[in-house]
């Protein structure tokens, strides 16, 4: 018998709705509505689209029942961003967007207050101004929160659209630098050191547990059953971590997309100040797991500079980028992916060569150029995390397991294996995907465990296996050399 459930997956710059079709052996998706995610601007703040965001999932749910009567409804987002409700209920306003300026500069007030090492040994999570908490005390200082009743994290906020329910996900909670590491409860001492209401944060709650059922509002509009939504995790890493088809416990995950998460599973909190200082973190994915990662700007700088070049009249496609920067043979440069000046939109192959210019190195002159330091740069930051994480847990991993969009761009998998110095085992591109319909079907009951779902995803894919060549190690040694000046 065939079973069906709903995902829907909001990246920061697009949005999807897929059929998971489970047949007892492996997981068939069917993409029944994609949409663009662009955030709105107003008197120069950038803010998310909600009603807009809502459509395009309503939309999404019509299509698919048209196609097959599903029997859960799951919902990922991107983290840290939220909305608020006032005390009837209502959202106050679009949520901001966490690529807004207004929480610049606040982590290192707040740390100015206490140690960073001590932040981190309560909330174990990488300490970056775009952070849940530092957005809440730019509100605090800006608008306050009067009126406010309660704060939803964008997938718990897209549910309580769907069904009226108020309630917080654990993994998406795990990324507001709010959620006490070692309790796994809100923090609520360091939020009252910093004046933001505890009552504002919701009960939280297991992913695969049931967030309720579609309200009868949006049944009667939309001319759907009282459908159940589930609590998948909420934070799109971890749903792509679950789906990581690993053999082994110890390996490597690397979500790919536009941001890039790279970590592994540990069975605590890892809280030493050695962690804090190398900016790891530690997030909960299903079943209470650990995950120990390092969030690194992605394929964001690829896509933005593509967004740049059609701006000056030139378009590429991304197979026309990953040529150009392939037969690239200019002198090796790189940049620091997390450097702040690449993390707003905007002219990011002018940044890179101001960048390069600062530093010292030859500058890029071709997009050929532009695009090969990019790739080249993700790749060495990759070992570094690599080298990072290894030192943290004194474990040795033989294994990275590439997930998402990033699968497709065959040269940045190859890269990462040679700087590495790892075999790169690439898929499934839906890896998020994936994981939120697994983790659906374990809650409905379809599926019977996390290593039975994890071997259906293995079994719903063909992954391919990147092995690693010579390892550029002067061209590394010159990456390391540039990030320590640079600090």
């Amino acid at each position: 018998m065939k079973r069906y459930v709903l995902a829907l997956d909001f990246g920061a710059s697009s949005g999807r709705a897929m059929l998971a079709c489970y047949d007892g052996n492996s997981i068939k998706l069917q993409e029944v509505h994609r949409f663009v995610n662009t955030p709105i601007e107003k008197d120069g703040n950038l803010y998310w689209d909600v009603p807009q965001l809502m459509q395009e999932l309503e939309t999404g749910l019509q299509k698919a029942y048209a196609i097959a009567p599903f029997e859960s409804i799951g919902i990922d987002t991107w983290g840290v961003d939220y909305g608020m409700l006032d005390k009837d209920g209502k959202l106050m306003g679009n949520p901001p967007h966490y690529r807004d300026k207004r929480s610049e500069g606040y982590s290192e007030r707040l740390c100015a207050q206490m140690t960073s090492e001590t932040l981190y040994a309560r909330t174990g999570t990488q300490i970056m101004d775009i952070n849940t908490l530092f957005q809440l005390m730019s509100q605090r200082d800006d608008e306050g929160f009067s009126g406010c009743h309660k704060m939803l994290l964008m997938p718990d906020l897209f549910a309580y659209l769907l069904t009226g329910t108020i309630s917080a996900e654990r993994s998406i909670a795990s990324t507001t630098q709010m959620l006490s590491a070692k309790t796994g409860t809100w923090d609520t001492s360091l939020l009252d050191a910093q004046n933001i209401p505890a009552s504002l944060m919701p009960a939280i709650v297991e992913s695969g547990t049931e967030k309720g059922v579609l309200s009868q509002e949006v049944q009667q509009r939309l001319s759907l059953p009282p459908i159940r939504v589930t609590a998948v995790c909420g934070h799109d890493t971890q749903c792509a971590s679950f789906a990581a088809p690993a053999k082994t416990d110890k390996h490597i995950f690397l979500s790919c997309g536009t941001w890039s998460l790279f970590g592994t599973q540990c069975d605590s909190p890892i809280l030493t100040p050695q962690a804090a200082n190398l900016g790891l973190s530690n997030e909960i994915g299903y079943g209470k797991t650990v995950t120990f990662l390092k969030n690194i700007i992605g394929l964001w700088l690829i896509q933005e500079s593509r967004r740049e070049f059609e701006r000056q009249g030139q378009h590429y496609s991304y197979a026309e980028i990953e040529a150009l920067a392939t037969h690239n043979l200019s002198t090796p440069c790189a940049i620091d992916p997390d450097d702040p000046c690449f993390v707003a939109p905007g002219d990011i192959p002018g940044r890179v060569q101001d960048f390069c210019r600062k530093t010292g190195q030859p500058i890029p002159q071709t997009p050929g150029a532009i695009f090969r330091c990019i790739y080249e740069s993700l790749a060495m930051k990759y070992r570094t995390a690599l080298e990072e994480l290894e030192r943290c847990t004194g474990e040795t991993y033989p294994v990275i397991h590439l997930v998402g969009g990033g699968t497709k761009d065959r040269l940045l998998c190859q890269l990462t294996a040679d700087f590495c110095q790892r075999p790169v085992v690439a898929g499934p591109i839906e890896a998020t995907i994936y994981g939120n319909a697994a983790i659906q079907l374990l809650s409905i009951g379809a599926i019977a465990s996390p290593q039975a779902a994890r071997a259906c995803i293995a079994n719903s894919e063909t992954l391919k296996t990147y092995t690693p060549g010579k390892f550029p190690e002067l061209h590394y040694r010159m990456f390391q050399n540039m990030i320590k000046q640079e600090k």
